[in-house]
């Protein structure tokens, strides 16, 4: 071949030899070396060639042989490289593939003991003498020659068996949404912990059935030395549970592989005759309670929308279904101070595909409920259920408690008066630039006005105060409920793992009348005329209570 031509094609492939390199060498000097060895072979046996029919097949047969040649002449004398350490690669191995051989050895070694891979490590690449290693390690010499002895045998051992890579070395998991109970501490909650795919992974390989760190590292296809430190740290948050015999589990509630739709449609059209009997039999004495509430501040005056934040909370917090059962072992108490149960929504598929619905029905998910406190101002506390009945964006994560406490200081006068909207006018006020962060942040929420209106409601008086006058649902009108909600209760606990069926049947008992009957409540009451449509002003407040001990002026 021309010299012209073999430039051309090594310019061509430069890039793709050097990544070829870069995956077989365990450095970049390495990669460089061997880079620049396949170069070579390359060009000479191309300026040799006449016409090539298949040039990319050509070039790396000459790659892969170049790499092999590489391996057994200087690897040899080298060792074999693995995290960091080299064990000695002899030429008795008679190895007839050096590159997985490598592999082979690597991947096996890694499943050793730390204490053994420490044995190896000092013995074959150090040299250092069963006596120093002894005394290194404060354990008599017999004890290390054990060890030699069971780490070329556990060697061979893995040499003759195939470890199996589990399915989620294979297919591991993608989470589509975290959600938590409690409180996620200085950090946001699971997604801060699990967020990463791969920690996400090493906890779901034991929700179904406890593991060791080796059977987990299997499971995921992994080395375990790489994947103690994800572990230990795993564990340390409350994530992964050690259990009997060094095996871990979880108390994460991942969402099934599968669900069915006939199932949730009969659920949806009890709630729904649920909520059809609560607005007939206990919305009325919630609305008659909260009418005793006096010292209100309300944006536009529509008194509908306390009713109805108040209806919203009463069916969240004064309507569950008591269940006896000790939750605390699903509680994950992290270093950053979260104390909180996980749940991870993953990919999942209908059982029963083929069914159809008898009616369409809306969406019913809810943020809620969320209380947020001031340690600042103890007067200061807000309630809020984020569902598709507001206007309000970013869910828990953009609720934020000092939200609460900027717009008790603007009522309080502490911030002066609402500058104009945007911080370049507000500095032409003379206003404080701290305040005019505040200001921004309020009129970013619609807190405030474009005028300095306050838009969201508030009460003069404790939260206790208030919701403690709104009833609890009559135990007559629960127990009619209860049978059936303990039947759907077990039916969804049957498609969980044995661990986590205590905390299904208790979410779906005690939450049965919640969230989606709230909404279902919520909707007939708009749906009937009892309550007039929102007005996009009053979706900002919908569902959202500020409590202080003034009201805005």
């Amino acid at each position: 071949m021309e010299k012209q031509k073999a430039d051309q094609i090594i310019t061509e492939y430069m890039q793709k030899l050097y990544g070829f390199a870069m995956k077989k060498a365990y450095s970049y000097g390495e990669a460089e070396e061997l880079c620049a060895e396949i170069i070579k072979e390359v060009y000479i046996s191309l300026r040799r060639a006449g016409e090539i029919v298949n040039l990319e097949g050509y070039i790396w047969r000459i790659s892969e042989h170049t790499y092999a040649r590489y391996v057994s002449v200087r690897k040899k004398h080298e060792g074999i490289s693995f995290d960091g350490m080299e064990l000695p690669f002899y030429d008795d191995y008679a190895l007839e593939d050096p590159e997985e051989e490598m592999k082979r050895l690597r991947r096996e070694i890694a499943f050793l003991t730390e204490k053994r891979r420490r044995i190896i490590f000092r013995f074959y690449y150090e040299g250092a003498p069963v006596s120093v290693i002894a005394r290194e390690m404060g354990i008599p010499e017999g004890t290390v020659k054990w060890h030699l002895n069971k780490a070329r045998n556990e060697l061979k051992e893995g040499f003759q068996m195939e470890r199996k890579i589990g399915k989620l070395g294979l297919a591991p998991v993608t989470a589509l949404d975290f959600s938590h109970g409690g409180n996620p501490g200085s950090n946001l909650g699971p997604e801060s912990y699990l967020g990463d795919q791969l920690n996400l992974n090493i906890v779901y390989s034991v929700y179904w059935q406890p593991r060791t760190a080796e059977e987990i590292a299997e499971e995921l296809g992994m080395t375990p030395v790489y994947l103690k430190e994800r572990i230990d740290f795993l564990e340390g948050n409350g994530f992964l549970v050690k259990t009997a015999g060094g095996r871990y589990t979880t108390y994460v509630k991942f969402s099934t592989e599968e669900y069915s739709l006939e199932q949730q449609e009969q659920e949806l059209k009890l709630q729904l005759a649920i909520a059809e009997t609560l607005v007939k039999e206990y919305v009325p004495l919630v609305r008659m309670a909260v009418s005793e509430a006096a010292d209100v501040y309300i944006p536009g005056g529509n008194r509908e929308l306390l009713d109805a934040a108040a209806i919203f909370w009463s069916v969240l917090n004064k309507c569950g279904i008591p269940i006896q059962k000790d939750l605390s072992r699903y509680m994950i108490e992290t270093t950053a101070g979260g104390c909180f149960t996980a749940a991870v929504d993953l990919e999942c598929r209908a059982a029963d595909p083929d069914y159809r619905w008898e009616r369409q029905w809306p969406q019913y998910s809810v943020c809620g409920n969320m209380t947020r406190q001031s340690s600042k101002y103890p007067a200061v506390f807000a309630w809020s259920a984020d569902s598709r009945h507001d206007s309000r964006t970013g869910t828990w994560k953009n609720n934020l408690s000092t939200d609460y406490e900027y717009l008790y200081e603007y009522m309080r006068g502490m911030l002066g008066a609402a500058p104009a909207e945007d911080l370049a006018a507000a500095s032409a006020f003379c206003v404080n630039p701290a305040n005019a962060e505040k200001f921004a942040r309020l009129r970013e929420r619609k807190f405030l006005t474009a005028d300095g209106k306050v838009n969201i409601m508030v009460v003069k008086e404790p939260q206790e105060k208030f919701f403690a006058r709104i009833p609890a649902l009559s135990d007559e009108l629960k127990a009619r409920f209860a049978d059936k909600a303990l039947e759907f209760a077990a039916m969804s606990a049957k498609r969980f793992p044995p661990q986590m069926q205590d905390l299904i049947i208790a979410w779906v008992v005690s939450g049965f009348i919640g969230s989606t009957v709230a909404q279902m409540v919520t909707d007939i009451l708009y749906g009937n005329g009892t309550f007039q449509p929102l007005t996009e002003n009053e979706k900002v407040t919908a569902n959202l209570l500020m409590f202080s001990d003034v009201l805005p002026g």
